[in-house]
């Protein structure tokens, strides 16, 4: 079987018409200026102006990563399209976090 993966600088269509997106950081640490980074030149390139991006310092706001479960930062949760799902890291690799939101075809499928 073939299968036909986009070159990552190839947006690829998405029928979801709105993404949100919590990224949880700890301060202002390269780490988390690296996750807000990344994250957002991953949206406008694969989701432009559908996306919705909250960023949440977990020192300011202890009891909403208490309710999504982190345990390590930087993490973005992906909380629509449902279901949930987490990627964990600075999402310096772009392939990883577009196949953690499901915006690349699963090689297993």
């Amino acid at each position: 079987m073939i299968k036909h993966v986009a070159p990552l600088s190839e947006p690829m269509k998405s029928p979801v018409s709105e993404w949100e997106l919590r990224l949880y950081v700890i301060g202002q640490t390269p780490s988390s200026l690296d996750a807000i980074s990344n994250l957002r030149k991953i949206c406008e390139a694969h989701i432009p102006e559908r996306y919705n991006i909250e960023v949440v310092d977990i020192l300011e706001n202890p009891i909403l990563s208490r309710n999504d479960q982190i345990l390590a930062v930087p993490t973005l949760v992906r909380r629509l399209p449902e279901p949930m799902r987490k990627i964990i890291g600075d999402l310096s690799n772009t392939e990883k976090v577009l196949l953690g939101l499901q915006l690349l075809p699963d090689a297993d499928a």
